[in-house]
């Protein structure tokens, strides 16, 4: 089972510069992410999600590849090529991996203008090394689906880093 986390920080750059962190430990093999998406409270009072992997810029690569081959057959490989990186990229877009969209924006919405969420679904963590080392981030715990025990540890960490 995957753990959610979202935890507010003062502003972008902090969270992104967690994100990056998680990232790091990620390639050490301490942490194994499902999606970890940073959401921004912007001035206006929209929220907007700064994802790890662009589906539609995905989609559309792998669009015009199979577009190209396609296109090969029917002897007008840059027509198959254009056809298939739109399509690619529409099937991108309404493409949704990890973290529910919707569910994110709803959360950010608990942020004020200005403040960003680090949105992490962990599938497998080593908690010992993990925790201390996000912890000299601080940052509030705004929500997860973690024990009341594991919680209140987790707060308790951020609260000393």
């Amino acid at each position: 089972m995957a753990d959610l986390i979202i935890i507010a920080y003062p502003d972008l750059a902090t969270a992104e510069a967690a994100r990056a962190k998680l990232m790091q430990l990620q390639k050490e093999y301490l942490v194994e992410l499902g999606d970890a998406v940073v959401a921004e409270r912007q001035a206006d009072g929209s929220v907007k999600l700064h994802q790890l992997i662009n589906t539609t810029a995905a989609g559309a690569a792998g669009g015009a590849l199979w577009g190209t081959l396609i296109g090969m057959l029917f002897l007008n490989p840059l027509l198959g090529a254009a056809a298939g990186a739109a399509g690619g990229a529409l099937s991108g877009y309404l493409t949704d991996v990890g973290i529910d969209d919707k569910f994110l924006k709803e959360a950010g919405e608990a942020l004020t203008p200005g403040q960003a969420a680090l949105c992490v679904l962990v599938r497998k963590v080593t908690a010992d090394k993990v925790v201390p080392e996000m912890a000299h981030f601080g940052g509030t715990v705004l929500r997860t689906n973690l024990t009341s025990e594991q919680e209140t540890k987790l707060r308790e960490a951020l609260r000393a880093g």
